[in-house]
């Protein structure tokens, strides 16, 4: 998984998976989500940042994992 801030953009974009994207579709007003050929979810961007969120929560990533996950 990857994250990336582009704040010239004002957009943060989330990838799930490397398969190419073949479709996308706004779920919410600035909120759209990339398919892959199988219609798997692939990434999810979000537009206006500045507006939504805290930068600064932005740089604070926690992953939390259910007890016994292997990675």
């Amino acid at each position: 998984m990857r994250i990336k801030v582009d704040l010239e953009s004002d957009a943060l974009y989330i990838r799930f998976s490397e398969a190419p994207v073949s479709e996308s579709e706004e779920v919410s007003q600035g909120l759209i989500v990339d398919y892959d050929a199988k219609g798997n979810p692939v990434g999810l961007e979000v537009l206006s940042i500045k507006e939504r969120f805290d930068l600064a929560e932005l740089l604070r990533v926690n992953l939390d994992l259910p007890t016994g996950a292997r990675v």
